[in-house]
């Protein structure tokens, strides 16, 4: 779970802001932070003499048509494993510091605009060695160039990509070192609704200093339709080192999503199908998902809980090596995919998936969460986060891979610091008992992020 910082609210006793409900209102500091937009603090009346305000507007022509903006995130967090991978991990007890810090800087000049972050991300204890989500060292995480011309904005060089709620494209926050992209973006505002057409490959996060590549074999594609109330999308992806079923092979893959997402009153909800179809070595794609949430909060009630209750359905494979691939997937998404504790991903599951969030206080949270499991298809095994076969079917008579527990308490301790801590518990199911090692995943994770 991942809180965002909202500076808005911590400076709401400012004059400015108290007079007129239209007031300007500071942008919500999020993952995403190359769409913040300053630049209405040129005008005086929109400042309140915070200190981050010399950071955010920093003119560099008298008339303010060049100016930048500055900011950046310092996190620490340790994760201390017991059972990982239900045992099977080649280091089961595990724990490991991980440390970042991704300053960034903001340039604009008229229609022009560029935006540099670098990022310096180290691993402690990683057993048996840290690899390329825990450690990239130093390197550039972002780097592109922007041009606005009316209702039209292009950007090319290397840039993080989230789309919609991150199923299929993502930021990959949660890890150490996110994901960014070497491509080309253009994003066309049509009404309230944004377009945007990109072509794109992942960056290789590698374990020394600015040695992060372009993928040689993937790359990424598409358009991206936003609108208040429903998404709409074609994503094309291709791999040339692709692996399914023990086959290794070219895969192309094309999705076609549709995406509603909208609020009542207390209520709200996001629902999202995708189809997958082309090629996989000689093997045709069919696959799919649909997911679902629906939230409903009481803010009258004590602790002004909400209640989420989400559910999804994601295909696998029925007949290795078969003429058609039905194993879904979910391309390059958020990470953390089902909580801090998730060793399983997106790919031949069915999930139900619970949770409360309680406000002890203003600035403290606590959330609880319930987690079950089961495979779709029992001719397919269970996948990590990244597409990975982690257990094969290896002849499992039961469907049910297991239940999980997860609690997560988050401080604002300070309008730029949030403090995070949970404890989960993953109970392994019949499925991974009848396949392999089966004791029950533990881990405590521990935060500490300052952002400006």
């Amino acid at each position: 779970m991942r809180k965002l910082l909202l500076l808005p609210a911590l400076l709401a006793s400012a004059p400015a802001l108290a007079q007129s409900c239209e007031a300007w209102q500071p942008p919500t500091l999020t993952n995403t932070r190359y769409d913040e937009d300053w630049s209405a603090l040129a005008d005086p009346a929109n400042r309140n003499g915070h200190w981050t305000e010399h950071l955010k507007y920093v003119p560099l022509t008298s008339d303010g048509q060049v100016w930048l903006s500055t900011g950046g995130e310092l996190r620490a967090r340790v994760e201390s494993f017991s059972n990982n991978l239900w045992g099977g991990a080649a280091a089961p007890a595990d724990a490991y510091l991980w440390t970042r810090a991704t300053p960034y800087v903001d340039l604009h000049a008229g229609p022009v605009r560029a935006f540099v972050q670098p990022i310096a991300a180290y691993a402690v204890g990683v057993a048996p060695a840290a690899g390329p989500v825990d450690q990239t060292r130093t390197d550039l995480l972002q780097g592109f160039v922007e041009v606005t011309a009316g209702p039209v904005t292009v950007r090319g060089g290397r840039q993080m990509l989230s789309l919609g709620t991150e199923r299929l494209v993502g930021t990959r926050y949660g890890p150490n070192v996110p994901l960014a992209f070497d491509g080309v973006r253009s994003d066309v505002a049509v009404g309230k609704t944004k377009v945007s057409l990109f072509y794109a490959q992942p960056v290789q996060a590698r374990l020394g200093t600015f040695d992060d590549r372009s993928s040689p074999t993937k790359a990424l594609w598409g358009a991206y339709a936003a609108g208040p109330t429903l998404d709409v999308y074609y994503l094309g992806y291709r791999n040339r080192a692709a692996s399914f079923g023990g086959i290794t092979g070219r895969e192309e893959r094309h999705s076609l999503g549709l995406r509603s997402h909208s609020a009542a009153g207390d209520w709200r909800w996001n629902v999202e199908g995708v189809f997958q179809f082309g090629r996989f070595a000689d093997q045709d794609i069919r696959a799919w998902t649909l997911g679902s949430e629906v939230s409903r909060s009481f803010p009258q009630a004590p602790l002004k809980p909400r209640a989420t209750l989400r559910f999804n359905v994601i295909s696998g494979d029925r007949h290795a090596g078969g003429h058609t691939l039905g194993t879904f997937n979910a391309l390059f998404p958020k990470g953390k995919y089902f909580g801090e504790l998730s060793p399983i991903g997106p790919t031949n599951i069915i999930n139900l998936h619970p949770s409360v969030i309680l406000a002890l206080r203003d600035n403290l949270s606590l959330g609880v969460t319930g987690m079950a499991y089961w495979l779709y298809t029992k001719g397919d095994g269970i996948y990590d986060i990244p597409g990975n076969l982690i257990r094969g079917p290896g002849g499992a008579q039961s469907r049910f891979i297991g239940k999980e527990v997860e609690a997560s308490l988050s401080w604002q301790a300070l309008p730029e610091l949030e403090l995070s801590t949970s404890l989960s518990a993953f109970d392994a199911g019949a499925y991974l008992r009848e396949t392999g090692p089966a004791r029950t995943i533990t881990m405590v994770g521990l935060e500490a992020n300052f952002r400006i």
